[in-house]
């Protein structure tokens, strides 16, 4: 009997079930559909309902005033408020993808809802053009619109979450030639990727997208189409023509079937069911009409608004909210009249078996080879149940066959039981969110989730999260930031226990976040002591700083040794503190200050002399000083223009004179000095010489220089001012002399008196110009034989070198004086002998 009683509510349309179950009685009151713009969201999602002000109404006891309301699908009132939008008319309104409700009014503004009734700012405009030529229809599809204006103009936001709204290809429709009927075929299922619209304009379909128009004609057609409706997956249409015929087509217009309705008038409403028929609305009548030229009515005596959904269609009216699905394979297999599949027979077992029927066991053997699909047959049936007690049973009839089967998955049945929970969780009346088991597939667990939350259902959304073995930190994260706009009237401390107590339920979740809410929320004192419980210091201390807590983030920056959040925080501190506060904030803590110095050295020189002078570091003002007079230095215009020569002997003077102020710097105080000294010593002959080649060369490149240019008295002051010793001097003026190659005045320099270190600089300079000539000279003047002998074969003497070699009797001397002549045989004999000799004395 349970059988007959279920397949009784079930409409036969050819060879296939509809049912047509309520979900809710409308707990609404004196709600009227016909007098009302009516917008609901698909997957059991919010109804908008505002008065019509296109249709003249009496008023019965309310106001005059429009109010948008938005209920749940049970006619539970979620929102309510007062419509003051200006713009014209309402044209239409929808509900995105994310349940924010679009509704475009006359001069082409869009304005956004949320489902607690609140405007989101800002709005949006379709265009001066849509501005100037007024909507007088759109056609909403998932995320987008479609404009028509008056002047028969197509505009089209393709996202709502990125409002573009852009023009659509010109149709050539006049002010008197509008379309009898609108229709979108969205972007996913289009091969351009862009919207399509068809109007049924005339005798036939024009196509537009953005860039063309292409005209279906009466021939392919059939006649006028006066109502268009699009399948779910964007692959059929569905078209009323002018004779009262339905057409159902693909969308390359390839005749499926006809149906002949009985009315020529174009219904009020059409809509796809499922994918395997078409729903029709006029004034009182429901046609439901499938292939073959079948169909099956419905009457009804109040207006009726039609939801399509994945798997059906969902009928409000003023009394109720109902389902038309088509019945699923598996529960028409069950509770079929007559029915004798396995699964049943197995249903049937299980009614045996609870009147302790040995009938149950027989029904058990005669499936017993085809158990398994019996079993997952009543899991599929109880899945697309709404009837808690039909879902229970048909779960007990599939736990029960399940005992008999060894090879079947026992995991199906339990995650059935958690989808089902779930269902049944939202769709209890005072949640009104009737999701069949095919659309919370499709939408996904993650996304009812965010819906919940949205709505403010937090413990439903929780608890689910928990059971799904979800991450539950969005959750926690939207109540307190909810609790914390809501909660205007509990003190912060007493706030913040409640807070903590939750968000203590998920280990890792963001207190930052939850302090910046409070922040937005004007409650600083309360974002303060919520960011104290946040670990994570790269998410603690830029709201620190924005609730104005810049000493707190700078502890808590230089405690997490992170330098770029030190730096956030001393950039920001610099900004907007004066500079001696900003000095004494940074001098007790050494990481931050270290920090602020590296940085300054590099950018701020002028602001860190500053620190350094506050704090008495007046060394490291110099060192500044000292730097800046070298960067003056590299200066371009410096090289050859004199002008910063003087500012940069005034910088080392200055540091000279910081640097004698402290006893522990008297080497650098005196180099500073001598710097100074040296680079007036050095501007003076660049201008009496008219040649840039002497700043920033060193005390021994300035007199080889002078000596070089001839300016022997100015190489002499140097020497003198700098107490250049006597052997350097030597040293430098040889090399200068030989590099002029004045060899004249190097002679006379060395007959001048003895030199302090002998006649070796002469040598070794004129033989690195490679002037053997010349170093013949002093050669013989060397006193150390050794030297000698060297300096001989270095000019490739080899007898000479022997002879001052076997004067200083060293063996070692002889063999390296050999290897330097190892590609001259004689010279090689030379010494060979002499080592015999010397080998032969002892020595």
């Amino acid at each position: 009997m349970a059988n007959v009683s279920v397949a009784a509510e079930w409409q036969l349309l050819i060879n296939r079930y509809y049912r047509k179950p309520e979900l809710y009685p409308m707990r609404w009151k004196h709600i009227d559909l016909s007098r009302n713009k009516v917008a609901c969201a698909p997957f059991g999602g919010p109804i908008a309902i505002i008065r019509d002000d296109s249709k003249i109404v009496q008023l019965y006891a309310e106001s005059a005033l429009r109010k948008l309301r938005v209920f749940n699908s049970a006619g539970i009132l979620l929102a309510e408020t007062v419509w003051k939008q200006p713009g014209g008319r309402l044209i239409g309104m929808s509900w995105t993808e994310d349940q924010t409700l679009i509704c475009i009014v006359q001069d082409g503004t869009i304005y956004r809802y949320n489902v607690h009734g609140e405007v989101l700012e800002p709005s949006f405009s379709m265009g001066k053009e849509c501005f100037e030529q007024n909507v007088v229809d759109c056609v909403f599809w998932g995320n987008g619109v479609v404009c028509l204006t008056e002047a028969g103009k197509l505009f089209c936001v393709p996202d709502f979450k990125e409002i573009k709204p852009c023009k659509l290809a010109e149709v050539g429709m006049g002010d008197e030639e509008l379309p009898n009927c609108m229709a979108v075929i969205e972007p996913q299922y289009t091969v351009s990727g862009n919207v399509e619209v068809l109007l049924g304009v005339g005798s036939g379909i024009v196509i537009v997208d953005e860039d063309e128009v292409r005209f279906i004609d009466e021939e392919k057609i059939g006649g006028v189409v006066l109502k268009i409706a699009v399948s779910h997956n964007g692959r059929f249409l569905a078209c009323f023509m002018h004779d009262g015929r339905l057409v159902v087509m693909n969308t390359e217009f390839r005749d499926f079937f006809q149906y002949q309705c009985e009315s020529a008038l174009p219904p009020e409403q059409m809509a796809w069911c499922g994918l395997d028929s078409v729903l029709l609305y006029w004034d009182d009548v429901l046609l439901m009409v499938g292939p073959s030229e079948d169909s099956v009515s419905y009457i009804y005596d109040e207006p009726v608004i039609f939801i399509p959904e994945c798997d059906g269609v969902r009928i409000l009216s003023n009394t109720s909210m109902e389902f038309v699905q088509r019945v699923p394979d598996s529960t028409v297999s069950i509770f079929k009249i007559g029915s004798t599949s396995p699964a049943s027979l197995l249903f049937d077992a299980l009614d045996h078996f609870d009147r302790r029927s040995a009938k149950a066991d027989e029904n058990l053997r005669l499936i017993r080879a085809s158990l398994p699909e019996a079993v997952e047959a009543c899991i599929d049936a109880a899945g697309h149940e709404f009837d808690v007690s039909r879902q229970r049973t048909l779960l007990r009839a599939a736990s029960y066959g399940q005992a008999f089967c060894s090879n079947f998955q026992r995991d199906h049945i339990q995650e059935m039981c958690k989808t089902l929970r779930v269902l049944n969780a939202v769709r209890n009346p005072e949640i009104g969110i009737p999701l069949s088991i095919e659309q919370y597939k499709l939408l996904s667990a993650p996304v009812l989730i965010g819906r919940l939350i949205n709505a403010h259902q937090h413990l439903l959304a929780l608890r689910i999260s928990e059971y799904a073995g979800m991450n539950q930190e969005v959750v926690i994260m939207h109540w307190a930031c909810t609790k914390i706009t809501a909660s205007l009237a509990i003190p912060d401390a007493a706030l913040l226990e409640i807070i903590l107590d939750k968000l203590k339920l998920c280990k890792g979740i963001s207190y930052a976040a939850v302090a910046a809410h409070a922040d937005r929320s004007g409650r600083r004192k309360l974002a303060a002591m919520l960011v104290d419980h946040e670990p994570r210091s790269s998410k603690q201390v830029p709201l620190l700083l924005s609730i104005a807590e810049e000493d707190t983030a700078l502890m808590k920056a230089t405690e997490s040794g992170d330098s770029d959040l030190v730096y956030l925080v001393l950039f920001h501190i610099w900004q907007k503190r004066p500079a001696l506060e900003f000095f004494g904030t940074i001098q007790a803590r050494p990481l931050a200050r270290d920090l602020f110095i590296a940085y300054a050295r590099c950018y701020k020189h002028e602001f860190l002399k500053d620190f350094f002078l506050s704090t008495g570091q007046l060394q490291e003002v110099a060192f500044l000083l000292w730097k800046e007079s070298w960067e003056l230095g590299k200066n371009p215009m410096g090289s050859k223009g004199s002008p910063l020569h003087g500012p940069r002997i005034k910088l080392i003077e200055k540091a000279h004179n910081l640097f004698s102020e402290t006893k522990e710097h008297t080497f650098e105080s005196k180099a500073a000095e001598e710097h100074a000294k040296l680079l007036r010593i050095q501007h003076e002959l660049e201008v009496s010489t008219k040649q840039p080649i002497f700043v920033d060369s060193s005390i021994s490149d300035t007199i080889r220089t002078c000596i070089a240019l001839g300016n022997h008295r100015a190489a002499m002051k140097v020497k003198t001012e700098f107490k250049v010793s006597e052997k350097r001097w030597y040293w430098l003026k040889v090399f200068a002399l030989v590099t002029i190659r004045d060899w004249e005045a190097l002679e006379k320099f060395s007959k001048e008196k003895r030199p302090p270190m002998g006649f070796r600089p002469f040598v070794e300079a004129c033989i690195d110009v490679d002037e053997k000539a010349e170093a013949l000279k002093y050669i013989p003047k060397l006193v150390d034989p050794r030297e000698r002998a060297e300096a001989y074969a270095r000019i490739g003497m080899a007898k000479e070198a022997a002879d001052a070699a076997s004067q200083a009797k060293d063996g070692e001397l002889l063999g390296r004086l050999k290897l330097s002549f190892a590609q001259n045989t004689a010279a090689s004999s030379i010494f060979d002998t002499l080592r015999d000799r010397l080998s032969f004395q002892g020595v």
